[in-house]
């Protein structure tokens, strides 16, 4: 399984948009420092994510939460 994710910044209010076969895992190199975008961000927390069979799919979801449409749906979907 392939999962996107969504983690925003405790400290700045950022969301970060990703994708990966283990959630817990990623989520802990994020918050480590190991991600050069995140590094400087960090606490983060999980605040969405969706679960796919292939990674094709989840890389496909992945463009679109990026893209100016996928961002207005995850407005609507995260509550702060």
């Amino acid at each position: 399984m392939f999962f996107i994710y969504v983690i925003k910044s405790i400290r700045y209010g950022t969301r970060y948009i990703g994708s990966t076969k283990d959630i817990g895992v990623r989520i802990i190199e994020h918050n480590n420092g190991r991600c050069r975008y995140t590094k400087g961000r960090k606490p983060w927390i999980l605040v969405y994510s969706e679960k796919y069979k292939t990674r094709n799919e989840a890389m496909k979801r992945e463009r679109f939460l990026k893209s100016g449409q996928g961002r207005k749906y995850l407005d609507k979907v995260i509550i702060d």
